[in-house]
């Protein structure tokens, strides 16, 4: 059974997710994505914060254009099928999907690392294409590039490596690996690639320059299909009745994006609905995911800002760089502030930096409390300014 060519498990999670009560339609991103579609522009890379519905674009993806599995009675019925690109591209490709959190059961080392993808890959292919069997290639695009055919890489967590500090002097060679596999090959129709933290494409190399990049701090083009706006959200309140939109404004609105539209965090929310409670349903991974240790780290220098956006006040300031893949651990304010808005622990607009909702402000209130953040534990310990009344 092939793991990563044309299975059918981005269609049974898409499926699963369009029947559900709380569902909302984001397929006009398809309509979006199709005018890349064998193009210059192919290469698109979607950095957002967990928890922001990446995983069902992507889902939505490998259901829409793999030709395995028909989805027609699917996207029939959603907001695509009204698209002129519709149907020249619905099932029409090979996919290949692979999350790359997925580490080696036989070994520790990058080498590894990468021979788990080339060796799946390779064996999924030599299946798919019994005219290879036999056949020795000098590398993996090479087997591609035989195959005659073009594909659709659909790629999750692509910085997994790098945000979890793993082989740090292979980091490198990694980009490497990615920019030979997809750069300029003929077999690529179309790649879309998942993670947290932006590409660095300023880097030594500039391996993965190929990309177009939509993040937090820079994406007027996809924002409105990761996280759910206004109107979504009073829409789905109307299928039930024990929360109201005001509630759920308060608890989860607060990302701002262009022309200034809010958007909420969708997990959030849908957990809510399913719930009936508003309550905090941020998933935290050490002390307020994997970022707020910066605070700690450089106190001096971000104490006052945070003492502010606790107390409802936002902070100014231009951010003019990301917080990306392969960048060392950040050692200034706008580096601070980079890197969590890109973690979706800030909301960022037009100059100013706020804790975005009611959800997060608990987080934040909960975390600075710790004694390991010092003087500002002891003073959101001690100030009644901090919980208005």
């Amino acid at each position: 059974m092939a793991l990563y060519l044309n299975t059918n498990a981005a269609c049974k999670d898409f499926q699963m997710l369009s029947s559900g009560r709380y569902f909302v339609d984001k397929s006009a991103i398809l309509e979006k994505i199709n005018e890349r579609v064998k193009t210059k522009n192919r290469f698109l890379c979607i950095t957002k914060p967990r928890r922001f519905g990446k995983t069902s674009i992507l889902n939505m993806l490998g259901a829409y254009y793999g030709k395995a599995f028909p989805t027609k009675e699917i996207f029939d019925h959603l907001t695509i099928s009204r698209s002129q690109s519709y149907a020249r591209h619905l099932n029409q490709y090979n996919i290949i999907s692979f999350s790359l959190n997925e580490l080696s059961g036989q070994g520790s080392t990058y080498q590894d690392y990468i021979n788990r993808f080339t060796t799946i890959l390779e064996t999924d292919i030599r299946e798919a294409y019994p005219v290879l069997a036999g056949r020795k290639f000098g590398s993996l695009s090479d087997m591609l590039i035989a195959t005659g055919d073009e594909f659709v890489f659909i790629i999750d967590e692509w910085d997994y490596i790098f945000s979890h500090d793993l082989y740090q002097e292979n980091q490198e060679d990694f980009l490497e690996f990615l920019r030979d596999l997809l750069k300029d090959k003929p077999y690529a129709a179309l790649v879309y690639m998942t993670g947290v933290l932006p590409v660095k494409k300023y880097s030594m190399s500039s391996a993965l320059n190929m990309f177009d990049e939509y993040t937090m701090l820079h994406d007027s083009y996809f924002d409105k299909f990761f996280g759910f706006t206004e109107n979504e959200v009073e829409e789905l309140c109307r299928r039930q009745s024990r929360l109201s939109r005001d509630e759920m404004a308060e608890w989860y609105n607060g990302y701002i994006i262009d022309e200034n539209e809010k958007m909420y965090n969708p997990r959030s929310v849908i957990l809510a609905l399913i719930n009936g409670k508003c309550r905090s349903y941020w998933t935290r991974t050490g002390r307020m995911d994997e970022v707020l240790f910066f605070l700690k780290n450089n106190i001096g220098e971000v104490r006052d800002d945070v003492l502010k956006m606790v107390n409802h006040m936002p902070v100014r300031m231009e951010i003019l760089e990301e917080y990306a893949a392969g960048q060392a651990a950040p050692s200034n304010r706008e580096e601070i502030y980079a890197a969590m808005i890109i973690y979706g622990l800030l909301s960022y607009y037009e100059g100013e930096i706020r804790i975005p909702n009611k959800e997060l402000m608990l987080e934040f209130q909960k975390a600075l409390k710790d004694d390991d953040f010092g003087y500002v534990a002891e003073l959101v310990r001690n100030s009644e300014e901090m919980y208005p009344t």
